[in-house]
């Protein structure tokens, strides 16, 4: 048995345009914008989506959106989702990335959040 929750929402934006799109959607949705001093291709923007951390990164990619997981059983939340579909596609700062139906990006990641907060609102999978 694990718990899991929705953590994030990542904003992803190419490094050439991502100081104007901390600037926007800081602007658009009321809210600051701090850099992350530890990973600094992230721009936090704090209380934008109450209890989901939101904010803009910083990648050599596309742009697009996409959902951190966290869990307190990374390996076995990563099979639950493969096993409705998922594909994983990469493993980053020991999380993996995986691509879901639909073709979005989903991180699964250990748990970052508060510890209480996490117990009130993970789900149980078995």
């Amino acid at each position: 048995m694990h718990r899991s929750r929705v953590y994030a929402l990542l904003i992803d934006t190419p490094e050439a345009d991502a100081a104007d799109a901390v600037a926007f959607w800081s602007a658009a949705l009321g809210v600051p914008a701090e850099p992350d001093s530890s990973h600094p291709q992230f721009t936090s923007l704090h209380g934008a989506l109450p209890g989901i951390v939101t904010a803009v990164q910083s990648v050599d990619d596309a742009p697009r959106f996409h959902l951190d997981i966290e869990t307190d059983d990374v390996e076995a939340e990563t099979a639950r989702l493969i096993a409705l579909g998922a594909k994983q596609i990469a493993r980053w700062l020991g999380c993996h990335v995986l691509r879901v139906p639909g073709g979005h990006l989903v991180c699964v990641l250990p748990v970052e959040s508060d510890p209480e907060l996490f117990a009130a609102e993970a789900r149980v999978w078995p």
